[in-house]
Protein backbone atom coordinates (compact mmCIF):
# COMPACT_ATOMS: atom_id res chain seq x y z
CA UNK A 1 0.00 0.00 0.00
CA UNK A 2 1.46 3.50 -0.93
CA UNK A 3 1.98 5.87 1.66
CA UNK A 4 -0.71 8.53 -0.05
CA UNK A 5 -3.51 5.90 0.17
CA UNK A 6 -2.44 4.36 3.45
CA UNK A 7 -2.41 7.76 5.16
CA UNK A 8 -5.57 9.11 3.82
CA UNK A 9 -7.57 12.20 5.36
CA UNK A 10 -10.43 10.11 7.19
CA UNK A 11 -13.13 12.70 7.71
CA UNK A 12 -16.69 12.29 5.16
CA UNK A 13 -16.85 14.34 2.52
CA UNK A 14 -20.18 15.24 3.95
CA UNK A 15 -18.75 16.15 7.04
CA UNK A 16 -16.16 18.95 5.41
CA UNK A 17 -19.31 20.14 3.15
CA UNK A 18 -21.01 20.80 6.46
CA UNK A 19 -18.07 22.69 7.68
CA UNK A 20 -17.09 24.89 4.37
CA UNK A 21 -21.10 26.09 5.25
CA UNK A 22 -20.88 26.39 8.84
CA UNK A 23 -17.59 28.69 8.10
CA UNK A 24 -19.93 30.79 6.06
CA UNK A 25 -22.65 31.04 8.42
CA UNK A 26 -20.41 32.22 11.27
CA UNK A 27 -18.99 34.81 8.98
CA UNK A 28 -22.54 35.94 8.13
CA UNK A 29 -23.74 35.55 11.92
CA UNK A 30 -20.59 37.66 13.52
CA UNK A 31 -20.01 39.96 10.91
CA UNK A 32 -16.96 41.64 12.57
CA UNK A 33 -15.20 38.91 12.32
CA UNK A 34 -13.32 36.65 14.64
CA UNK A 35 -9.78 36.78 16.34
CA UNK A 36 -7.89 35.65 19.04
CA UNK A 37 -6.83 37.97 21.71
CA UNK A 38 -4.42 40.26 22.01
CA UNK A 39 -1.88 40.60 25.11
CA UNK A 40 -0.86 43.80 23.91
CA UNK A 41 -4.37 45.09 22.89
CA UNK A 42 -5.81 43.82 26.73
CA UNK A 43 -3.05 45.34 27.81
CA UNK A 44 -3.49 49.22 26.58
CA UNK A 45 -6.82 48.67 27.78
CA UNK A 46 -5.91 47.78 31.56
CA UNK A 47 -3.89 51.04 31.28
CA UNK A 48 -6.14 53.11 29.57
CA UNK A 49 -10.17 52.13 30.41
CA UNK A 50 -10.30 50.64 34.25
CA UNK A 51 -13.95 52.13 34.10
CA UNK A 52 -14.78 49.68 31.49
CA UNK A 53 -16.60 46.08 32.38
CA UNK A 54 -14.37 43.53 33.23
CA UNK A 55 -11.46 45.56 34.00
CA UNK A 56 -10.13 42.51 36.68
CA UNK A 57 -10.95 39.98 34.17
CA UNK A 58 -8.51 41.54 31.77
CA UNK A 59 -5.82 41.63 34.43
CA UNK A 60 -6.11 38.31 35.87
CA UNK A 61 -5.87 36.97 32.24
CA UNK A 62 -2.75 39.11 31.80
CA UNK A 63 -1.41 37.61 34.59
CA UNK A 64 -2.40 34.00 33.96
CA UNK A 65 -0.36 34.58 30.57
CA UNK A 66 2.84 35.46 31.63
CA UNK A 67 5.42 32.94 30.82
CA UNK A 68 8.17 31.48 33.13
CA UNK A 69 10.84 33.34 32.01
CA UNK A 70 8.93 36.63 32.33
CA UNK A 71 7.88 37.67 29.08
CA UNK A 72 3.98 37.57 27.09
CA UNK A 73 3.78 36.85 23.56
CA UNK A 74 5.54 34.81 21.00
CA UNK A 75 8.67 33.70 20.77
CA UNK A 76 11.47 35.12 19.61
CA UNK A 77 11.27 39.28 19.59
CA UNK A 78 7.76 38.93 19.40
CA UNK A 79 7.82 38.93 22.75
CA UNK A 80 8.68 42.28 23.44
CA UNK A 81 6.14 44.19 22.40
CA UNK A 82 3.51 42.56 24.15
CA UNK A 83 5.54 42.39 27.34
CA UNK A 84 6.24 46.05 27.42
CA UNK A 85 2.51 46.39 27.14
CA UNK A 86 1.75 44.01 29.99
CA UNK A 87 4.24 45.02 32.36
CA UNK A 88 3.42 48.57 31.88
CA UNK A 89 -0.32 47.47 32.45
CA UNK A 90 0.32 46.11 35.61
CA UNK A 91 2.78 48.90 36.71
CA UNK A 92 -0.54 51.48 36.21
CA UNK A 93 -2.20 48.72 38.02
CA UNK A 94 -0.21 48.80 41.05
CA UNK A 95 -0.28 52.82 41.34
CA UNK A 96 -3.96 52.72 41.32
CA UNK A 97 -3.94 50.26 44.19
CA UNK A 98 -6.66 48.53 42.78
CA UNK A 99 -7.48 44.38 42.25
CA UNK A 100 -6.61 43.29 45.57
CA UNK A 101 -3.27 42.51 47.19
CA UNK A 102 -0.12 43.47 45.49
CA UNK A 103 2.25 40.69 46.20
CA UNK A 104 0.99 38.55 42.68
CA UNK A 105 0.99 41.85 40.98
CA UNK A 106 4.81 43.23 42.02
CA UNK A 107 5.60 39.63 41.31
CA UNK A 108 4.89 39.53 37.78
CA UNK A 109 5.72 43.14 37.18
CA UNK A 110 9.19 42.61 38.54
CA UNK A 111 9.41 39.54 36.50
CA UNK A 112 8.11 41.28 33.24
CA UNK A 113 11.03 44.22 33.46
CA UNK A 114 13.79 41.71 34.51
CA UNK A 115 12.78 40.27 31.10
CA UNK A 116 12.86 43.45 29.01
CA UNK A 117 16.18 44.68 30.86
CA UNK A 118 17.83 42.15 28.43
CA UNK A 119 14.59 41.89 25.19
CA UNK A 120 14.96 46.01 24.75
CA UNK A 121 19.05 45.04 24.39
CA UNK A 122 18.87 42.34 21.97
CA UNK A 123 18.47 43.62 18.58
CA UNK A 124 15.68 44.85 16.23
CA UNK A 125 12.43 43.52 17.04
CA UNK A 126 10.62 42.36 14.14
CA UNK A 127 8.91 44.16 11.55
CA UNK A 128 5.17 44.40 13.25
CA UNK A 129 2.63 47.57 12.22
CA UNK A 130 3.87 50.57 14.26
CA UNK A 131 6.65 48.81 16.85
CA UNK A 132 8.23 51.82 15.70
CA UNK A 133 6.39 54.27 17.80
CA UNK A 134 4.71 51.55 20.27
CA UNK A 135 8.06 50.62 21.74
CA UNK A 136 9.41 54.09 22.22
CA UNK A 137 5.74 54.82 23.83
CA UNK A 138 5.96 52.17 26.01
CA UNK A 139 9.43 52.23 27.33
CA UNK A 140 8.94 55.60 28.26
CA UNK A 141 5.74 54.83 30.37
CA UNK A 142 7.50 51.79 31.77
CA UNK A 143 10.37 54.60 32.90
CA UNK A 144 7.73 56.81 33.93
CA UNK A 145 6.76 54.32 36.80
CA UNK A 146 10.11 53.45 37.59
CA UNK A 147 10.43 57.22 38.78
CA UNK A 148 8.66 56.39 41.59
CA UNK A 149 7.98 52.47 41.77
CA UNK A 150 5.15 51.30 43.27
CA UNK A 151 5.27 48.65 46.32
CA UNK A 152 7.38 46.14 45.79
CA UNK A 153 9.86 47.58 43.32
CA UNK A 154 11.80 50.01 45.14
CA UNK A 155 14.80 48.16 43.78
CA UNK A 156 13.95 49.37 39.91
CA UNK A 157 13.66 53.27 40.99
CA UNK A 158 15.18 55.08 38.08
CA UNK A 159 15.95 51.94 35.77
CA UNK A 160 16.26 53.08 32.62
CA UNK A 161 15.84 50.72 29.55
CA UNK A 162 17.80 50.33 26.14
CA UNK A 163 15.87 51.13 23.57
CA UNK A 164 16.56 48.37 20.84
CA UNK A 165 18.84 49.58 17.71
CA UNK A 166 17.45 50.95 14.63
CA UNK A 167 14.32 52.40 16.03
CA UNK A 168 14.46 55.96 16.14
CA UNK A 169 12.48 57.75 18.81
CA UNK A 170 12.12 61.08 17.14
CA UNK A 171 9.58 59.50 15.39
CA UNK A 172 7.10 59.26 18.11
CA UNK A 173 7.54 63.03 18.63
CA UNK A 174 7.05 63.98 14.64
CA UNK A 175 3.54 61.88 15.69
CA UNK A 176 2.47 63.63 18.64
CA UNK A 177 3.07 66.49 17.21
CA UNK A 178 1.50 65.99 14.46
CA UNK A 179 -1.80 65.59 16.55
CA UNK A 180 -1.31 68.81 18.41
CA UNK A 181 -1.73 70.43 15.29
CA UNK A 182 -5.29 69.08 14.76
CA UNK A 183 -4.96 68.32 11.58
CA UNK A 184 -6.13 65.23 9.81
CA UNK A 185 -4.62 61.68 10.57
CA UNK A 186 -3.71 59.24 8.21
CA UNK A 187 -5.89 56.52 8.63
CA UNK A 188 -3.08 53.82 9.39
CA UNK A 189 -1.43 55.96 12.13
CA UNK A 190 -5.21 55.73 13.74
CA UNK A 191 -4.97 52.09 14.58
CA UNK A 192 -1.60 53.01 17.04
CA UNK A 193 -3.21 56.35 18.02
CA UNK A 194 -2.52 55.02 22.07
CA UNK A 195 0.73 55.80 21.59
CA UNK A 196 0.24 59.59 21.43
CA UNK A 197 -0.24 59.34 24.91
CA UNK A 198 -3.11 62.20 26.06
CA UNK A 199 -2.57 63.69 22.74
CA UNK A 200 -4.74 61.02 22.01
CA UNK A 201 -7.59 61.89 24.19
CA UNK A 202 -10.78 63.52 21.68
CA UNK A 203 -7.80 64.36 18.95
CA UNK A 204 -8.97 67.07 16.55
CA UNK A 205 -7.76 65.24 13.88
CA UNK A 206 -8.94 61.79 14.02
CA UNK A 207 -12.86 60.68 13.82
CA UNK A 208 -14.16 57.08 14.98
CA UNK A 209 -15.65 54.94 11.89
CA UNK A 210 -19.37 54.72 11.86
CA UNK A 211 -19.42 52.20 14.31
CA UNK A 212 -17.56 53.98 16.69
CA UNK A 213 -13.95 52.19 16.72
CA UNK A 214 -11.01 54.44 16.25
CA UNK A 215 -8.44 52.94 13.54
CA UNK A 216 -10.61 49.62 14.11
CA UNK A 217 -8.48 49.03 17.63
CA UNK A 218 -9.67 49.09 21.29
CA UNK A 219 -6.55 50.65 22.34
CA UNK A 220 -6.97 53.66 19.97
CA UNK A 221 -10.32 53.62 20.70
CA UNK A 222 -9.27 54.20 24.47
CA UNK A 223 -7.07 56.31 24.06
CA UNK A 224 -9.05 58.88 22.39
CA UNK A 225 -12.24 58.55 24.16
CA UNK A 226 -10.35 58.62 27.58
CA UNK A 227 -13.56 59.04 29.64
CA UNK A 228 -16.68 56.91 29.34
CA UNK A 229 -19.03 59.11 28.05
CA UNK A 230 -21.76 57.90 26.18
CA UNK A 231 -21.79 57.44 21.99
CA UNK A 232 -20.88 55.01 19.40
CA UNK A 233 -16.87 54.62 20.78
CA UNK A 234 -17.99 53.45 24.49
CA UNK A 235 -20.51 51.15 22.78
CA UNK A 236 -17.85 49.82 20.26
CA UNK A 237 -15.49 49.27 23.50
CA UNK A 238 -17.86 47.37 25.45
CA UNK A 239 -19.09 45.28 22.57
CA UNK A 240 -16.09 44.25 21.53
CA UNK A 241 -14.29 43.74 25.30
CA UNK A 242 -17.09 41.26 25.73
CA UNK A 243 -16.20 41.67 29.37
CA UNK A 244 -12.77 40.44 28.56
CA UNK A 245 -9.80 40.75 26.46
CA UNK A 246 -9.45 42.22 23.31
CA UNK A 247 -7.88 41.13 19.93
CA UNK A 248 -5.67 43.73 17.83
CA UNK A 249 -8.42 44.97 14.93
CA UNK A 250 -12.09 44.55 15.15
CA UNK A 251 -14.19 44.34 12.73
CA UNK A 252 -11.61 42.66 10.25
CA UNK A 253 -15.17 41.95 7.88
CA UNK A 254 -13.58 42.66 4.41
CA UNK A 255 -10.14 40.78 5.46
CA UNK A 256 -12.07 37.96 6.82
CA UNK A 257 -14.64 37.24 4.31
CA UNK A 258 -12.33 37.79 1.23
CA UNK A 259 -9.96 35.32 2.54
CA UNK A 260 -12.16 32.52 3.62
CA UNK A 261 -14.27 32.61 0.56
CA UNK A 262 -10.42 33.01 -1.82
CA UNK A 263 -9.14 30.16 0.18
CA UNK A 264 -12.05 27.81 -0.34
CA UNK A 265 -12.76 28.65 -3.65
CA UNK A 266 -9.12 28.03 -4.89
CA UNK A 267 -9.11 24.65 -3.12
CA UNK A 268 -12.81 23.51 -5.43
CA UNK A 269 -14.53 23.40 -1.44
CA UNK A 270 -18.10 24.32 -2.57
CA UNK A 271 -19.82 26.31 -0.05
CA UNK A 272 -23.39 27.99 -0.88
CA UNK A 273 -22.10 31.40 -0.71
CA UNK A 274 -25.51 33.75 0.65
CA UNK A 275 -25.73 36.26 -2.47
CA UNK A 276 -26.04 39.44 0.27
CA UNK A 277 -22.41 38.66 1.30
CA UNK A 278 -21.54 38.51 -2.26
CA UNK A 279 -23.06 41.54 -2.37
CA UNK A 280 -21.45 43.17 1.00
CA UNK A 281 -17.79 42.42 -0.64
CA UNK A 282 -18.58 44.19 -3.87
CA UNK A 283 -19.50 47.16 -2.23
CA UNK A 284 -16.47 46.98 0.08
CA UNK A 285 -14.44 47.72 -3.04
CA UNK A 286 -14.82 51.76 -3.60
CA UNK A 287 -12.47 53.23 -6.00
CA UNK A 288 -9.44 53.13 -4.07
CA UNK A 289 -9.75 49.56 -3.40
CA UNK A 290 -10.83 47.75 -0.09
CA UNK A 291 -9.92 48.25 3.21
CA UNK A 292 -9.86 45.27 6.33
CA UNK A 293 -12.68 47.10 7.93
CA UNK A 294 -13.94 50.51 8.84
CA UNK A 295 -11.23 52.88 10.25
CA UNK A 296 -8.79 51.57 7.91
CA UNK A 297 -6.97 52.52 4.78
CA UNK A 298 -7.92 50.76 1.90
CA UNK A 299 -4.50 48.72 0.69
CA UNK A 300 -4.04 46.49 -2.10
CA UNK A 301 -3.40 43.20 0.02
CA UNK A 302 -6.96 43.25 0.81
CA UNK A 303 -8.50 44.76 -2.31
CA UNK A 304 -6.44 42.18 -4.72
CA UNK A 305 -7.84 38.98 -2.52
CA UNK A 306 -11.44 40.85 -2.36
CA UNK A 307 -10.92 40.39 -6.39
CA UNK A 308 -9.92 37.07 -6.74
CA UNK A 309 -12.35 36.16 -4.51
CA UNK A 310 -15.39 37.95 -6.36
CA UNK A 311 -14.20 36.78 -9.75
CA UNK A 312 -13.81 32.93 -8.68
CA UNK A 313 -17.55 33.29 -7.19
CA UNK A 314 -18.71 34.54 -10.61
CA UNK A 315 -18.74 38.53 -10.01
CA UNK A 316 -16.04 39.72 -10.74
CA UNK A 317 -14.88 43.70 -10.45
CA UNK A 318 -12.72 45.59 -12.55
CA UNK A 319 -8.95 45.40 -11.18
CA UNK A 320 -7.95 48.90 -12.51
CA UNK A 321 -8.89 49.47 -8.50
CA UNK A 322 -5.25 48.22 -7.84
CA UNK A 323 -3.67 50.82 -10.40
CA UNK A 324 -2.82 53.49 -7.49
CA UNK A 325 -0.53 51.04 -5.52
CA UNK A 326 1.47 50.44 -8.65
CA UNK A 327 5.26 51.43 -8.22
CA UNK A 328 6.22 50.71 -11.56
CA UNK A 329 8.09 47.48 -10.24
CA UNK A 330 5.96 45.96 -7.89
CA UNK A 331 2.40 46.73 -5.96
CA UNK A 332 3.02 48.54 -2.58
CA UNK A 333 0.28 47.43 0.23
CA UNK A 334 -0.33 51.00 0.36
CA UNK A 335 1.38 54.32 -0.46
CA UNK A 336 4.20 55.54 1.36
CA UNK A 337 4.98 51.80 2.30
CA UNK A 338 8.35 51.57 4.12
CA UNK A 339 9.42 48.08 2.65
CA UNK A 340 7.21 45.98 0.95
CA UNK A 341 5.73 42.73 0.75
CA UNK A 342 5.56 39.32 -1.03
CA UNK A 343 2.29 38.44 0.08
CA UNK A 344 0.67 41.61 -1.04
CA UNK A 345 2.16 40.91 -4.64
CA UNK A 346 1.38 37.27 -4.57
CA UNK A 347 -2.45 38.28 -3.81
CA UNK A 348 -1.70 41.11 -6.75
CA UNK A 349 -0.83 38.48 -9.47
CA UNK A 350 -3.79 36.39 -8.11
CA UNK A 351 -6.40 38.83 -9.38
CA UNK A 352 -4.84 40.32 -12.34
CA UNK A 353 -4.63 36.60 -13.56
CA UNK A 354 -8.51 36.17 -13.39
CA UNK A 355 -8.64 38.94 -16.42
CA UNK A 356 -6.08 37.83 -18.86
CA UNK A 357 -7.80 39.82 -21.25
CA UNK A 358 -7.47 43.08 -18.88
CA UNK A 359 -5.19 45.79 -21.24
CA UNK A 360 -1.92 45.53 -19.94
CA UNK A 361 -2.39 42.68 -17.21
CA UNK A 362 0.12 40.42 -18.89
CA UNK A 363 2.90 42.61 -18.89
CA UNK A 364 1.92 43.51 -15.37
CA UNK A 365 2.11 39.76 -14.18
CA UNK A 366 5.66 39.23 -16.08
CA UNK A 367 6.92 42.08 -14.03
CA UNK A 368 5.42 41.29 -10.52
CA UNK A 369 6.16 37.49 -10.99
CA UNK A 370 9.98 38.31 -11.56
CA UNK A 371 9.70 40.79 -8.56
CA UNK A 372 8.76 37.82 -6.56
CA UNK A 373 11.94 35.53 -8.41
CA UNK A 374 14.16 37.82 -7.49
CA UNK A 375 12.77 38.06 -3.46
CA UNK A 376 12.88 34.09 -2.92
CA UNK A 377 15.52 33.39 -0.39
CA UNK A 378 18.68 30.90 -1.18
CA UNK A 379 17.02 27.84 0.36
CA UNK A 380 13.86 28.51 -1.72
CA UNK A 381 11.55 29.91 0.74
CA UNK A 382 9.84 33.48 0.94
CA UNK A 383 9.02 35.33 3.90
CA UNK A 384 6.81 38.37 4.94
CA UNK A 385 6.29 41.25 6.75
CA UNK A 386 2.46 40.40 7.33
CA UNK A 387 2.87 36.69 8.75
CA UNK A 388 5.71 34.99 10.92
CA UNK A 389 5.61 32.02 9.23
CA UNK A 390 7.73 31.55 6.06
CA UNK A 391 5.18 28.92 5.33
CA UNK A 392 2.60 31.20 4.88
CA UNK A 393 4.31 33.68 2.16
CA UNK A 394 5.65 30.46 0.23
CA UNK A 395 2.38 29.40 -0.07
CA UNK A 396 0.93 32.28 -1.28
CA UNK A 397 3.99 32.98 -3.81
CA UNK A 398 4.32 29.30 -5.13
CA UNK A 399 0.77 28.87 -5.76
CA UNK A 400 0.32 32.70 -7.78
CA UNK A 401 3.94 31.71 -9.94
CA UNK A 402 2.57 28.36 -10.34
CA UNK A 403 -1.18 29.77 -11.46
CA UNK A 404 0.03 32.83 -13.56
CA UNK A 405 4.01 33.28 -14.58
CA UNK A 406 5.31 32.31 -17.52
CA UNK A 407 8.97 31.58 -18.42
CA UNK A 408 11.79 29.22 -17.12
CA UNK A 409 12.77 31.52 -14.42
CA UNK A 410 9.55 31.17 -12.67
CA UNK A 411 9.79 27.67 -13.22
CA UNK A 412 12.94 26.88 -11.70
CA UNK A 413 11.79 29.14 -8.86
CA UNK A 414 8.50 27.00 -8.30
CA UNK A 415 10.48 24.04 -8.10
CA UNK A 416 12.76 25.15 -5.52
CA UNK A 417 9.87 26.53 -3.57
CA UNK A 418 8.94 22.71 -3.34
CA UNK A 419 12.03 21.45 -2.92
CA UNK A 420 12.41 23.41 0.33
CA UNK A 421 8.52 22.62 1.83
CA UNK A 422 9.68 18.60 0.73
CA UNK A 423 13.24 19.32 3.12
CA UNK A 424 11.35 21.01 5.97
CA UNK A 425 8.45 18.39 6.63
CA UNK A 426 9.20 16.84 10.35
CA UNK A 427 8.86 13.68 11.17
CA UNK A 428 5.21 13.32 12.35
CA UNK A 429 3.67 14.79 8.82
CA UNK A 430 3.37 18.72 10.04
CA UNK A 431 5.50 21.88 8.91
CA UNK A 432 5.91 24.94 11.36
CA UNK A 433 8.38 27.47 11.77
CA UNK A 434 8.76 26.85 15.59
CA UNK A 435 6.73 23.21 15.99
CA UNK A 436 4.10 21.53 14.04
CA UNK A 437 0.96 23.22 13.46
CA UNK A 438 -2.38 22.89 11.96
CA UNK A 439 -2.25 26.18 10.09
CA UNK A 440 1.20 26.06 9.09
CA UNK A 441 0.90 22.40 7.81
CA UNK A 442 -2.14 23.70 5.58
CA UNK A 443 -0.10 26.22 3.94
CA UNK A 444 2.54 23.49 2.79
CA UNK A 445 -0.09 20.78 1.67
CA UNK A 446 -1.91 23.77 -0.37
CA UNK A 447 1.50 24.50 -1.97
CA UNK A 448 2.36 21.39 -2.71
CA UNK A 449 -0.78 20.44 -4.19
CA UNK A 450 -0.95 23.26 -6.18
CA UNK A 451 2.51 23.41 -7.20
CA UNK A 452 4.01 20.35 -7.32
CA UNK A 453 4.88 18.01 -10.44
CA UNK A 454 1.63 15.57 -10.70
CA UNK A 455 3.17 11.92 -10.30
CA UNK A 456 5.80 13.05 -8.29
CA UNK A 457 6.15 10.51 -5.72
CA UNK A 458 8.06 12.84 -3.31
CA UNK A 459 5.56 14.97 -3.33
CA UNK A 460 2.62 12.64 -3.09
CA UNK A 461 4.00 11.23 -0.31
CA UNK A 462 4.41 14.33 1.84
CA UNK A 463 1.06 15.23 1.03
CA UNK A 464 -0.01 11.70 2.42
CA UNK A 465 1.85 12.53 5.52
CA UNK A 466 0.61 15.87 6.10
CA UNK A 467 -3.18 15.38 4.97
CA UNK A 468 -3.11 11.99 7.51
CA UNK A 469 -1.50 14.31 9.94
CA UNK A 470 -4.23 17.04 9.38
CA UNK A 471 -6.69 14.43 10.34
CA UNK A 472 -5.16 13.68 13.36
CA UNK A 473 -5.99 17.14 14.13
CA UNK A 474 -9.26 16.54 13.38
CA UNK A 475 -10.39 20.12 11.97
CA UNK A 476 -8.66 21.80 15.11
CA UNK A 477 -7.09 25.00 14.01
CA UNK A 478 -6.13 26.08 17.32
CA UNK A 479 -2.75 26.95 17.81
CA UNK A 480 0.28 29.82 17.70
CA UNK A 481 -0.64 33.24 16.40
CA UNK A 482 1.61 33.77 13.90
CA UNK A 483 -0.51 36.47 11.84
CA UNK A 484 1.22 40.40 12.31
CA UNK A 485 -0.75 43.29 13.87
CA UNK A 486 1.01 45.42 16.50
CA UNK A 487 0.97 41.75 18.61
CA UNK A 488 0.94 38.10 17.09
CA UNK A 489 -2.49 37.15 16.54
CA UNK A 490 -4.83 34.60 14.98
CA UNK A 491 -7.80 34.91 12.31
CA UNK A 492 -9.45 31.99 13.55
CA UNK A 493 -12.05 31.43 10.69
CA UNK A 494 -9.36 31.86 7.71
CA UNK A 495 -6.59 29.44 9.26
CA UNK A 496 -9.75 27.12 9.76
CA UNK A 497 -10.78 27.60 6.10
CA UNK A 498 -7.15 27.02 5.18
CA UNK A 499 -6.92 23.61 7.33
CA UNK A 500 -10.42 22.34 5.61
CA UNK A 501 -8.88 23.26 2.24
CA UNK A 502 -6.10 21.29 2.43
CA UNK A 503 -7.88 18.47 4.07
CA UNK A 504 -10.36 18.51 1.24
CA UNK A 505 -10.63 15.74 -1.44
CA UNK A 506 -8.67 15.96 -4.13
CA UNK A 507 -11.10 14.62 -6.58
CA UNK A 508 -13.48 17.49 -5.56
CA UNK A 509 -13.99 19.19 -8.38
CA UNK A 510 -17.38 21.82 -7.85
CA UNK A 511 -16.37 25.54 -7.32
CA UNK A 512 -17.86 28.01 -5.16
CA UNK A 513 -21.42 29.41 -6.08
CA UNK A 514 -22.93 32.53 -5.01
CA UNK A 515 -26.89 31.86 -4.36
CA UNK A 516 -29.00 34.76 -4.82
Amino acid sequence: MSLTAGRAPVTHPGVRAEQARDLVTAMVDNPSGQTSASVYETGRLVGLAPWLPGHDVRVSWLLDRQRADGGWGGPDGYALVPTLSATEALLTVLRRGEHGPAGPLAGAARRGLAFLAGALGAGAPPDLPATDLIVPALREGVERHLARPPAGLADWAGARLPLPAGLDPGRLTRVRGLLATGRPVPEKLAHALEVAGDGACRAAGVRPAGAGAVGASPAATAAWLGRPEPGPALDYLRAVSGRGPVPCASPITVFERAWVLGILARAGVPPAVPGSLVADLRAAVGASGAATGPGLPADADTTSVTLYALARLGRPLEVSRLDAYDTGRHFCTWPGEDGASVTTNAHVLDALGQHPGHPGVAATVDRVAGWLVERQEPDGRWADRWHASAYYATYCVLLALADHARGAAARDAVRRGVGWLLDTQRADGSWGRWGGTAEETAYAVLALAGAGRPGDTRVDAALGRGRHRLSEWDGDADGPALWHDKDLYRPTLIVRAAVLAASWSTSATSTATAQP
